[in-house]
């Protein structure tokens, strides 16, 4: 799991644009994609708070919230920009922030209501990708630009049979076969 200034650090030019994205219309918005206890995803709305050392995200008391101090799998998504499908996605596993400096200043960068009941989470970086689809030079189509960045102190992840019984599960645990609620 890697921290979000790790990634940076190896891949400088894609964290930038990923985090220009998440940035688009200023304070930070995605949409978040935990685990519920089911083992269906859940998407809401999020605004992550990155700064140089961490990717950030203050979670009020909430579904999302237990799914993530239940089970920290999460997938971070970009809102679309209006003039093209380009998209970030960020996912890993997010870990509550309990040192009272690092959740003041975050919450000072982030413009965090000092009196909400919100916890904040800092998201590592197993997977980092960034789509990019260059309308000038092919308008309406062509094939994408994609660029993927796998967290390298990563393990690589355990290949299960697809039909088996336990369900069809993606690289992050979401579970393919069950409805989502």
């Amino acid at each position: 799991m890697a921290s979000w200034s790790e990634f940076a650090a190896d891949e400088p030019r894609l964290a930038d644009e990923i985090r220009l994205l998440l940035q688009q219309y200023g304070p930070g918005f995605g949409y978040l994609a935990t685990v519920r206890a089911d083992g269906g995803p859940r998407v809401h709305p999020v605004s992550p708070v990155i700064t140089d050392d961490g990717l950030w995200c203050f979670v009020i008391d909430s579904p999302k919230r237990r799914d993530l101090e239940r089970d920290g799998r999460f997938a971070l998504h970009s809102f679309p920009p209006e003039e093209s499908d380009d998209e970030a996605y960020v996912a890993g596993r997010a870990r509550p922030v309990t040192d009272p400096a690092t959740v003041a200043r975050v919450a000072r960068i982030g413009r965090a209501a000092s009196q909400g009941d919100w916890r904040l989470f800092e998201f590592t970086v197993d997977v980092a990708m960034l789509t990019r689809r260059d309308q000038v030079t092919h308008p309406g189509g062509g094939r994408p630009e994609v660029r993927v960045w796998l967290d390298p102190g990563a393990g690589a992840p355990a290949r299960r049979d697809p039909l088996a019984s336990e369900g069809r599960r993606g690289r992050h645990g979401f579970d393919t076969r069950r409805p989502a609620a």
